[in-house]
């Protein structure tokens, strides 16, 4: 699997659109998928809006639960890298990053009817 990174600063505001959910790998036994320090990954669905364009959500994974991020806060997410994907006939695109972090300023639900 080729990784890709992004460069998060053409990508406009990323705003929490889910706040952090363990990942499951294992949907009969409710396993949590670890990565390979055996650290617990979690995701974070993050919204889009680049150049006013129509706004994307993406989940991105991480390892170790992100602390202080709600739903609508601004987010940092760093070290972000995208992987190409393809299984039998379908295929897409998975995010990871190294750390995502609360971009502290004005709170989240004042900011959840603003501008993305």
């Amino acid at each position: 699997m080729q990784s890709i990174p992004v460069d998060t600063a053409r990508l406009g505001v990323l705003r929490c659109a889910i706040a952090p959910e363990v990942k499951i790998s294992n949907s009969e036994t409710q396993e949590v998928k670890k990565d390979r320090e055996g650290n617990p990954v979690y995701t974070v669905a993050v919204t889009v809006r680049q150049d006013r364009r129509r706004i994307s959500v993406i989940e991105i994974a991480v390892s170790g639960e992100p602390t202080g991020i709600e739903e609508g806060q601004i987010v940092k997410v760093t070290g972000l890298v995208a992987f190409m994907w393809s299984m039998g006939d379908r295929h897409g695109v998975s995010f990871r990053a190294d750390a995502i972090t609360p971009v502290h300023g004005a709170p989240a639900a004042a900011r959840k009817g603003g501008e993305a």
